[in-house]
């Protein structure tokens, strides 16, 4: 991280996005890690407030991907609120979004993004061409529609000091998809936290090093999974693995917000 300054945002809310019901979790090690072990997930965004400006980062599942199956079996993933609701809880309206950050574009993440359609998407450059190109079958195209038409899109290459201050920065780590990042956040009194993204969907991914079946390139994601713990260990950051429950605890739970 080139990031000097050393500024913060204002505060920082982490909004429920969905669930992943209890089920197999094998296709997360492409060793055998993890067969045979099941695991219930959580599907978070966040609301960061930076002076007068707002970004949205990651967009979780939308209605209608939660919707049960045809068939009658349990639906395996929920939703109990929108993004939209939440925000007007806090007396904020869809439009007073002038970023929305996606870590990258698997359905869970980038969902409700349309709800948002004045804002600049960030996302990175790699997503942005299997978007274009239509090379990734997971890529989430439809939920990212508008901007792949005329919508205000910023395809971020490498690091990105989103405000110029180092309060926001998206951090490269690809391999989960070809420009995955996740994102550091300085805040005021909780310090810096470092948001996973989807590097690792629990923490034992990073402790023995699970690679998901279903990532674009092996090699990248131990990569990247490297520098995530270095960069949160230099810069004295809190891991929070957007997906593991057990992180919840270290954010304070909606409507209150991180400061």
């Amino acid at each position: 991280i080139t990031v000097k300054a050393k500024g913060h945002v204002d505060r920082m809310w982490r909004l429920d996005c969905g669930e992943v019901a209890k089920g197999d979790i094998a296709m997360f090690s492409d060793t055998g890690l993890y067969d045979g072990q099941q695991r219930e997930l959580v599907v978070s965004c966040y609301l960061i407030k930076h002076g007068d400006t707002y970004m949205l980062w990651d967009a979780g599942f939308n209605k209608e991907m939660t919707k049960p199956p045809a068939d009658g079996s349990p639906a395996p993933y929920s939703l109990k609120t929108t993004i939209v609701d939440q925000m007007a809880k806090l007396g904020l309206k869809p439009g007073q979004i002038s970023y929305i950050g996606v870590s990258h574009y698997h359905m869970d993440h980038v969902g409700q993004a349309g709800d948002f359609p004045q804002a600049t998407l960030l996302i990175g450059k790699g997503d942005h061409d299997a978007l274009k190109d239509g090379s990734q079958a997971m890529a989430d195209r439809a939920s990212l529609a508008h901007w792949l038409k005329d919508g205000k899109v910023d395809p971020v290459s490498g690091d990105r000091d989103v405000f110029g201050d180092g309060s926001v920065v998206m951090v490269n780590l690809p391999g989960h998809t070809p420009g995955h990042h996740g994102l550091i956040v300085r805040l005021p009194k909780t310090g810096t936290v470092l948001l996973s993204g989807d590097l690792g969907h629990f923490r034992e991914q990073f402790t023995n090093r699970g690679v998901p079946t279903f990532n674009t390139d092996r090699a990248d994601t131990i990569s990247s999974m490297d520098r995530f713990e270095q960069i949160a260990k230099n810069i004295g950051a809190t891991i929070i693995v957007s997906h593991d429950p057990r992180d919840l605890p270290k954010l304070p739970t909606f409507p209150v917000p991180a400061e």
